[in-house]
């Protein structure tokens, strides 16, 4: 195969867009200072999901506290970049890109393994992000990513396209000309795509919810045998100012459970073992509470990987 499936492993990358507080996340539940900062936000002792005698999961995200208690799921706590800015658009960037904070990038760091290991790749499909737009990540500097968030509507509208996406159609305009080349490949992914997202329907029970409904066209790739290296989608929300607990609680849990689905799913169709899943957020948020029961921009931050 022309394509980089590292012998069939892939990576899933949740993004948490917005700045998830991750001291409300994985919560240090027998410091003091933490409730002496939060004494409105904070989760309670009793309400924490305690993964060891210092630090605990939200209330909300039982179906993550399964992972880990299986042996799955790890987290990373005080994950960061050295001078953190606290731009939402910049912060997500110096991610995306992997760049040092006073460095600006206009590749990402998916979209450089493309152009290090996708050479005459034939159909864009080694790292899709499930999504309408593509985000910088998956931006190389040959080779980019394949932005979609339903198969078959993706397959009717390229088909749609036609006669521009036919193999071979030319004009005398060079930029039309990469146009129409660029077009023949996305119709040759779609086409690929729509055949190999007929072989696997799911059955698992995922939640009805945008998040769940991209694990599973996720999942359903995987399983089907696509070959696509690494698949990126993203929860929004999460830049909690105001009234931060119910609200960053529902995100939380739409996560979670998510995530638990996903992972039996792959587990189910002997699957799992070749796929990693990332999550990560922007930025924290800062210890204190601020004035309106939320929390307002920090800097470091947990993820996971499972």
């Amino acid at each position: 195969s022309p394509y980089p499936t590292n012998n069939g492993k892939k990576i899933v990358v949740v993004q948490l867009s917005g700045g998830n507080d991750g001291l409300n996340t994985i919560v240090p539940y027998r410091n003091d200072i933490y409730y002496k900062a939060r004494p409105e936000i904070a989760i309670k002792q009793d309400k924490v999901l305690a993964l060891n005698d210092e630090l605990g999961m939200n209330e909300s995200m039982r179906g993550m506290k399964d992972l880990f208690d299986q042996g799955w799921l790890g987290v990373l706590n005080n994950v960061g970049y050295p001078n953190a800015d606290r731009s939402h658009f910049r912060s997500m960037d110096i991610w995306h890109t992997a760049s040092d904070s006073k460095e600006y990038l206009t590749t990402g760091w998916v979209g450089r393994y493309l152009d290090a290991t996708c050479s005459g790749c034939a159909k864009p499909i080694s790292a899709i992000e499930i999504d309408d737009s593509l985000s910088l990540a998956l931006k190389g500097q040959e080779i980019n990513g394949l932005a979609l968030h339903d198969v078959g509507l993706f397959y009717k509208m390229i088909k749609d396209a036609a006669p521009f996406n036919k193999p071979g159609f030319t004009s005398g305009n060079d930029n039309l000309n990469y146009l129409y080349k660029t077009l023949a490949a996305t119709s040759e992914s779609a086409d690929y795509l729509y055949e190999k997202s007929n072989i696997y329907h799911s059955k698992a029970n995922y939640p009805s919810n945008g998040f769940a409904r991209d694990l599973k066209t996720i999942a359903e790739l995987i399983i089907s045998g696509a070959d696509t290296s690494v698949f990126y989608t993203s929860i929004s929300g999460f830049d909690t100012h105001v009234n931060q607990t119910g609200q960053q609680g529902n995100h939380l849990r739409e996560l979670s459970e998510g995530l638990n689905v996903f992972v039996n799913d792959l587990k189910l169709n002997n699957r799992f073992n070749d796929v990693t899943i990332f999550v990560f957020s922007e930025f924290g948020r800062r210890v204190a509470q601020n004035a309106s029961n939320g929390t307002d921009h920090g800097t470091a931050n947990n993820v996971f990987v499972i």
